[in-house]
């Protein structure tokens, strides 16, 4: 499996003492870190450690109760998700938030709705600068499923897909925003190990081809520890390690916490 040893050394996002409360419940606690351009930087923990809740919360679904988000020295906190995807955030979600009924490529033009400026006369009459627009957000989806090699299945209901092309088309819906970070929320769970190999193929393709940045959220340690720049743990809720993954793998707090003792 390929390796990834990137990042510019440029934070292209901060989270500044984040925390987030649910009633007396402390999802997060004061959660500080960056993530530096074109890296990709893999968030692990046990079940329930806080790791959706933070890409929730980085993406708008959540307001921290404490704290701040920032993207390209842009403070984020608190605008509502569809604003943060316009600046360039996208994201994957743990289960799947596909449109079923719907086909791969329908999908994946539903994200390109964030770049149409809607005007009623110019949409109804569907010539000019209404047909050329929508031309030019065929080709981007069109690239995408050459990139992610889903052509056989375009126009195929996404419900009637197997859970590993699903995952791959939840992929395509995201880079069909044109962001310029990624957040991947578990993107191989439930795969097979071909599956698998596919889908890191592709995030470190998207890596290396569309110069993208990546937040990654896994809980298979093989790939975690194969292709990722940096790692930080989380525990409850707390941040309890950061480093690269011969520094995460030698870490007391990490080995107790997650990765088992023994």
């Amino acid at each position: 499996m390929q390796t990834a040893k990137n990042g510019s050394g440029i934070p292209v996002l901060k989270c500044e003492n984040i925390s987030l409360k649910f009633g007396g419940v402390d999802a997060l606690s004061n959660i500080t870190f960056d993530v530096q351009k074109g890296e990709i930087l893999s968030i692990i923990g046990p079940n329930g450690a806080g790791k959706t809740c933070l890409i929730n919360t980085i993406t708008g679904f959540y307001r921290p109760s404490n704290g701040s988000v920032t993207f390209d020295k842009r403070t984020i906190t608190g605008l509502p998700p569809y604003e943060i995807a316009k600046l360039g955030i996208a994201r994957t979600f743990q289960n799947i938030e596909l449109f079923e009924g719907l086909t791969v490529l329908d999908n994946l033009l539903t994200a390109r709705h964030i770049y149409l400026k809607p005007n009623l006369f110019k949409s109804s009459l569907y010539f000019g600068a209404a047909q050329k627009k929508e031309i030019n957000e065929r080709e981007v989806v069109e690239d995408i499923i050459d990139f992610l090699e889903i052509q056989a299945i375009r126009n195929h209901e996404v419900g009637s897909l197997s859970y590993g092309l699903r995952k791959r088309v939840e992929l395509g819906r995201a880079l069909a925003l044109e962001p310029k970070i990624i957040l991947l929320d578990e993107p191989t769970a439930g795969m097979n190990v071909e599956e698998k190999e596919d889908i890191v193929r592709f995030v470190l393709d998207v890596l290396e081809e569309e110069n993208k940045t990546v937040i990654l959220v896994e809980h298979d340690m093989d790939i975690v520890m194969d292709i990722s720049d940096r790692i930080i743990v989380f525990d409850f809720g707390h941040k309890i390690a950061e480093g690269t993954a011969q520094e995460i793998k030698g870490d007391d707090r990490v080995i107790k916490a997650y990765l088992g003792e023994g």
